[in-house]
């Protein structure tokens, strides 16, 4: 599989403090090998179909197209189920 950062992504990533930084990076890596990733959840609601992986109070937010992982959303677990 193939990962992507969407923009927005890139930039949350950017900003993170360098620990969290690198736990989350580490999730990134292991998307490459969807589907054998354990703790991926699929999201409910107005957000079916993406799934979510959690490092500590962090959250990355994915879907799958075709053989692509792409990473829309990284955030604290307070900011990451809003709009």
């Amino acid at each position: 599989m193939t990962v992507e950062l969407m923009p927005p992504a890139a930039e949350e990533l950017a900003v993170l403090p360098r620990v969290i930084r690198q736990r989350v990076t580490v999730l990134i890596e292991r998307l490459e090998r969807w589907p054998e990733v354990s703790g991926a959840k699929p999201l409910r609601g107005k957000l079916a179909g993406h799934w979510r992986m959690r490092t500590g109070d962090y959250r990355v937010q994915f879907v799958i197209r075709g053989q692509v992982v792409i990473v829309g959303k990284i955030a604290h677990r307070d900011r990451f189920y809003e709009e």
